[in-house]
């Protein structure tokens, strides 16, 4: 069973930029499909962005395409979020996920979560 943990929120304005981590352990990263969900209070948890098992093909949420930026290296047992231009609606709790069969947008494909980091986009 992967362990993930998450790391890189914070407080940013506006049109800032942020980029947030995730490490596994207990398992290589390799052997999974790795997903970004966002979680804002009062609200379902949200699909951001998905990546494939080696980072050559990615999906990503209309809300973020262009504006965000998911990538892996599998050596370092990490997942990026790259996220620029950053709005108040993207204030939320970002998720990793990590799953065996999918790349999809759906929370329930996704076998493994991480605990989440907190993103404040200030107008």
């Amino acid at each position: 069973q992967v362990m993930l943990v998450e790391s890189g929120g914070g407080l940013v304005q506006a049109g800032g930029s942020l980029r947030v981590s995730c490490v596994a352990s207990d398992e290589p990263l390799s052997r999974y499909r790795m997903g970004w969900f966002r979680q804002a209070p009062g609200k379902e948890r949200q699909f951001v962005a998905s990546i494939n098992w080696r980072g050559h093909s990615t999906y990503y949420a209309d809300s973020v395409k262009g504006r965000f930026t998911i990538s892996r290296d599998n050596a370092k047992n990490t997942v990026y979020l790259q996220m620029n231009s950053l709005k108040p609606e993207d204030t939320a709790v970002y998720y990793c996920a990590a799953s065996t069969t999918t790349w999809g947008v759906e929370p329930r494909e996704y076998d493994y979560w991480g605990q989440g980091t907190q993103v404040t986009v200030s107008s």
